[in-house]
């Protein structure tokens, strides 16, 4: 099999350069290098497409081709489009046509067997590749503009303002034409098809009568690198940098208790103050744990919030403002932790503890963090809504808890410290159930069964709704002129 991933916004190379800190080189980077890298592994040829960057302020990316070292069937292709320099994935859209006719010319009709488009402007591409070879594709959303535009009007952007900042009208036009003429789309999770897709913007095309359009793939995680055995260059630094912020946020007298362990974004969504809630309802939490924030990029910010955004600061003051309030300073501590190998050294470190990973979103589309730590041994409480009643297997493999009752995410957390062969179960089935069903390899297995499904015609696009006029012709970029939130 011969598979071409179509990724014209970010950028891969062999040192994985701004991988995960940039808004343009997120999950899904890591998603596709990952997926690629196993395709390849088990015997198949791959082509990572994306666009070439000139530009001195990113020379990893100005070469036309590039490999990963110890894959020799993979290669990672540049085609320029637009000016040389980077362009922030809202800018691609008038530059997209012009990258398709590159991929085109690159490979001179001798076609790869499948396209897979990534993000709305990859499988947009993909949908006019399609056009010009006749080789079907496959679209994996990974997160959809219909929900982060309703996020923002929550907020009280204008819609107006809104779209000319991120061109969603262009954005939710490649979405619904790659839902509709993709051979399969790709969801991370049950739940995230049946509650990401229902949105109104895309309803028509891929609502719950649409199921036999969909393939529920989890992605995957790096079990070498989240290994309860594995010990890693920096565990040492990363153990140092955890006594460091317990020397400096935790009284003397509870550095030894283990610890709720919280990693993710700053966002309300995400919830932490519910957390700190969960602690300062609990006395008896609070007796036998403390609580780690972990900060991307911020390294003391419950004192001093530095460089953090706007949106992140209103968290960060929620939270301060509920540990004065119920005077909890003694057993929180926040601090900078960033990249897989340190994270799955911290949760060795929790794990080795007696600690608890905890994420109380208010709702999680998949939640690969939580498959993470399950992966390492670190037993688990996670949010009720969205991916994790998967993952979890229905709270056999971890807790599940509401959210929006910081009693019953005490609770739960209590279920699982204070009672040690409670601990040591969920710890061994969490383990057991991200080893068996999280792997890359399983991920890499599901995309070669759609392949086959395809290319024995059970699996079919439809092509009755057109390609968007603005990849033809870019100064038509469509504009939203009303809007219904999900």
């Amino acid at each position: 099999m011969h598979v071409a991933f179509v990724n014209p916004q970010g950028n891969f190379d062999p040192n994985d350069s701004y991988l995960a800190s940039h808004p343009d080189f997120g999950g899904q980077l890591v998603y596709v290098r990952e997926v690629a890298r196993t395709l390849e592994q088990l015997g198949h040829k791959v082509d990572i497409l994306t666009r070439r960057i000139v530009d001195s302020d990113w020379p990893e990316f100005s070469a036309e081709t590039d490999a990963y070292p110890g894959h020799p069937n993979l290669s990672i292709v540049r085609i320029p489009c637009g000016p040389d320099g980077f362009l922030p994935k809202e800018e691609l859209w008038p530059h997209l046509g012009e990258w398709v006719e590159g991929v085109a010319r690159w490979y001179g009709g001798s076609w790869p067997g499948l396209w897979t488009g990534h993000y709305a402007d990859g499988g947009l591409c993909a949908a006019l590749l399609e056009e010009k070879s006749g080789i079907p594709f496959t679209f994996t959303g990974h997160s959809l503009g219909a929900w982060k535009l309703d996020l923002l009007l929550e907020g009280s952007e204008e819609l107006s303002t809104a779209d000319a900042r991120y061109n969603f009208g262009a954005r939710i036009q490649a979405e619904r034409t790659a839902l509709a003429r993709s051979a399969a789309i790709v969801s991370n999770s049950a739940a995230e098809r049946r509650e990401q897709y229902d949105h109104p913007a895309y309803r028509d095309l891929a609502g719950p009568e649409r199921d036999d359009r969909f393939a529920v793939i989890p992605p995957g995680v790096d079990l070498k690198i989240f290994d309860p055995e594995a010990r890693s260059p920096c565990e040492d630094e990363v153990r140092a940098r955890i006594l460091s912020a317990h020397e400096r946020d935790i009284a003397p007298h509870r550095r030894n208790l283990p610890a709720v362990i919280a990693w993710s974004r700053l966002d309300p969504k995400k919830n932490h103050l519910a957390l700190v809630r969960a602690f300062a309802h609990s006395p008896e939490l609070r007796e036998r744990a403390n609580l780690l924030l972990i900060t991307r990029g911020l390294d003391e910010p419950l004192r001093d919030a530095g460089d953090a955004t706007e949106e992140q600061k209103v968290v960060l003051q929620d939270v301060v403002s509920e540990i004065e309030r119920s005077d909890l300073w003694g057993c929180v501590s926040a601090f900078n932790l960033s990249g897989q190998v340190a994270l799955a050294a911290l949760y060795r470190w929790g794990a080795d503890s007696g600690g608890v990973f905890c994420l109380p979103a208010e709702y999680e589309p998949f939640g690969l963090t939580v498959v993470e730590a399950m992966a390492v041994g670190l037993p688990v409480v996670a949010t009720q809504n969205g991916g994790p009643r998967e993952i979890t297997d229905e709270g056999q493999a971890g807790l599940l808890a509401d959210p929006h009752d910081p009693t019953d995410i005490a609770a739960q957390l209590l279920h699982l410290l204070s009672e040690e062969n409670t601990w040591q179960a969920y710890a061994d089935r969490g383990r057991e159930r991200a080893q068996r069903v999280y792997s890359w390899r399983r991920t890499a297995e599901g995309y070669l069964q759609l392949y086959e499904e395809i290319s024995q015609g059970h699996r079919r696009g439809d092509t009755a709704l057109p390609i968007p006029e603005f990849i033809r012709r870019p100064d038509t970029l469509p504009r939203l002129q009303g809007w219904e939130a999900g």
